[in-house]
């Protein structure tokens, strides 16, 4: 059986890739058709051994730097790739990849990250912070609502979709009107050891962008003086949060995959206010026996066992963290509050147990035997 990956783009490593990585090895004769691929030579050895196709954009003069510009071009690549000698179509999409045009005896599974958010509930926020003109802006938003066409237009061509969360679900069902079934994306588990003595700081890890929501964490901190937040990552707020964060906040910016690592280890509780499709960095913190402290909705209804407060026996011996239901500062510090309250705390056994659930072992067994029954289903 012939087999080709559909993969968005090739630039740089991030959970997209890591799902890429963990395909390849389920089908290790597989071929990679992608938009580009201009990903650095010391972050491609998961690619060795593959044949990688690329669209007419990766020819286009300045394509390295200026290919995220080509936005309008994409969905004509994406349909330029030919599939039609593969049995089997595997495409790993957050943006143009499940549009790929197969024949209909092809069998296509897509694993779906999100419907494209820059086309649908992101919009607004990257007209924003991408484009300044105005009339440029009304351009976009014309091309924009092009592209959401297409999406729906070609959600069908998809064939089983297999969203990461269910909240993407949710998402698919609302954008494409199509059915999806549930798989969660796969944590690097081996590269976290859980710990238990915790240190006395609370820590997040971030892209320091807008809907994100550090923000919101910094100024519940800063309303909680004897409490201390350590902030990991780097972006565009950067300086804006530095300008805002009280003493009791420390933001480090980027820091290496170790000091990461080291961070969620010793850190007494993962907070994160973001409103995620899924959130990895939730079940790292969890395998570092790590609670989470988080905003609950998104991702985080997958990979989080929340305390509800009702007294249930043994919930604090089986839950992984304290849920917030709004992204405002006073909703944080209530959270934080009933964390400490806990009599029995958050064990970091339990969170280790939980982030179990996730291991890459798993995850390819689960979508092998999906892609099988999709096979099945596909020759009656």
């Amino acid at each position: 059986m012939r087999v080709a990956i559909v993969h968005d783009w090739l630039d740089s490593c991030g959970g997209a890739e890591w799902v890429l990585e963990q395909l390849l090895i389920c089908y290790p004769g597989a071929d990679v058709l992608t938009l580009v691929d201009f990903m650095p030579d010391e972050e491609r050895r998961f690619l060795d051994g593959h044949k990688i196709t690329t669209s007419f954009i990766q020819r286009l003069p300045a394509a390295r730097r200026y290919f995220r510009h080509c936005l309008p071009l994409m969905p004509r690549a994406i349909e330029g790739l030919d599939v039609s000698q593969y049995d089997l179509v595997i495409s790993s999409s957050w943006a143009f990849a499940k549009g790929v045009k197969c024949r209909p005896a092809q069998t296509h599974v897509s694993y779906v990250h999100t419907p494209i958010r820059y086309a649908w509930d992101l919009q607004e926020l990257y007209l924003q912070q991408a484009i300044r003109r105005e009339p440029l802006r009304k351009l976009a938003r014309f091309f924009l609502a092009r592209l959401r066409l297409w999406d729906i237009k070609t959600a069908g061509r998809g064939g089983q979709l297999i969203a990461n969360s269910h909240f993407i679900g949710q998402r698919i069902e609302q954008c494409w009107q199509r059915p999806s079934v549930v798989l969660n994306p796969p944590v690097a588990l081996d590269d976290f050891t859980a710990t238990e003595g915790k240190e006395d700081f609370y820590l997040t890890v971030s892209r320091l962008v807008h809907y994100k929501a550090v923000e919101t964490l910094v100024e519940a901190f800063n309303t909680m003086p004897d409490k201390r937040l350590v902030v990991i990552g780097d972006g565009p707020m950067f300086a804006r949060l530095q300008a805002m964060a009280g003493p009791n906040i420390e933001l480090l910016g980027y820091q290496s995959r170790a000091v990461v690592v080291d961070y969620l280890q010793r850190a007494r509780a993962f907070v994160f206010a973001a409103h995620e499709d899924f959130g990895i960095v939730l079940v790292e913190a969890q395998a570092c026996g790590t609670p989470v402290i988080a905003y609950g909705q998104g991702g985080a209804l997958d990979s989080v066992i929340p305390h509800t407060g009702l007294n249930v026996e043994s919930e604090d011996k089986a839950t992984t963290g304290v849920f917030f239901d709004q992204q405002t500062a006073p909703s944080v510090v209530a959270a934080v509050e009933r964390f400490e309250d806990l009599p029995e705390g958050i064990s970091a056994a339990a969170c280790a147990a939980n982030a179990a659930r996730f291991a890459p072992a798993q995850f390819r067994r689960e979508f092998m035997a999906i892609v099988e029954k999709t096979i099945e289903n596909t020759a009656t």
